[in-house]
């Protein structure tokens, strides 16, 4: 199961970042960092498997940990297939605090940030990470300068709404769309996933392994997760995982692990082909809980 993101090749089971620095979610100054060794062994494994889509940002960082320098420590020299996508427009301090969005003038500032981190002389793909923007044209139209210089290959939006797709295509070419999405939650982006597909461009869910409350098995519909992935003998992780997929073959997933046994269940989601009826159970478990 692969997609292209632009003329780059993916499958459509990736990898998020976010985890590697810390344990758990959160960011800050109360974050736990990971075992280095941990999280340099989950990104080689990874890719011994063949996952070739890692989602990063520069803002995924501990207080001594760093998304970005786990990636470049555990897989440079990059393999010629593997696309890391990374995302601008919010900012960290050094302490970790947050920082109001980049203007465009900004923007710059933060692709070459992920390019020292990573190694790297272009970016496979950048996300405009939209907070708070109801015009995105200022800060696209940025970034599709530094791809006319040579600095991105590709370009995509985090946390949109259709208007803003509808913004930033009027710029330039966008490959995926990276909102939060899964079971039971936020049925309200159906429709928009429905209108990136007939785009041709892929939707990409983050936190795809929530329910309705971005918390697994908190709801209704967390029954008949349990009861299909009990049934199949696999985890309601991969249930979950693999109803996103069946969405649609333009829908990838990127959960994120700093474990291994977890990273091979996920990538195994990807073989599970949930029948008409098992499908049907879970659209209705999701659009009652959404």
């Amino acid at each position: 199961m692969t997609w292209r993101l632009g003329d780059l090749t993916v499958r459509r089971v990736g990898f998020g970042a976010m985890r590697l620095p810390q344990r758990g979610t959160a960011f800050g100054p109360g974050a736990v960092p990971r075992d280095r060794d941990e999280a340099i062994a989950v990104l080689r494994e990874a890719v011994a498997i063949g996952v070739n889509h890692v989602d990063t940002a520069a803002f995924y960082f501990s207080a001594t940990r760093s998304a970005n320098e786990l990636i470049n420590s555990a897989l440079a020299p990059y393999p010629d297939d593997l696309v890391i996508v990374t995302k601008v427009g919010p900012g960290r301090t050094p302490q970790g605090e947050w920082l109001p969005l980049a203007t465009p003038e900004q923007l710059r500032g933060q692709v070459e940030e992920n390019l020292r981190q990573l190694g790297r002389d272009h970016l496979d793909v950048v996300n405009l990470r939209v907070s708070g923007l109801d015009d995105v044209s200022a800060h696209f139209g940025a970034l599709a300068e530094l791809q006319r210089a040579g600095l991105v290959r590709h370009l995509g939006l985090s946390n949109v709404r259709q208007h803003h797709l509808d913004q930033a295509q009027r710029i330039a070419g966008v490959v995926c769309v990276q909102n939060s999405y899964g079971l039971g939650h936020h049925p309200e982006q159906d429709d928009f996933l429905g209108v990136c597909g007939e785009r041709g461009i892929a939707f990409v869910p983050f936190f795809a392994l929530a329910g309705a409350s971005r918390e697994a098995g908190t709801s209704a519909q967390d029954d008949e997760v349990t009861a299909i992935a009990h049934a199949r003998g696999v985890s309601p992780a991969q249930i979950r995982l693999a109803w996103t997929l069946a969405r649609g073959p333009h829908v990838l997933v990127i959960p994120g692990t700093g474990d291994v046994g977890h990273l091979r269940q996920n990538v195994e989601a990807g073989d599970i082909r949930l029948t008409p009826e098992e499908l049907t159970r879970l659209d209705a478990a999701h659009l009652n809980d959404g």
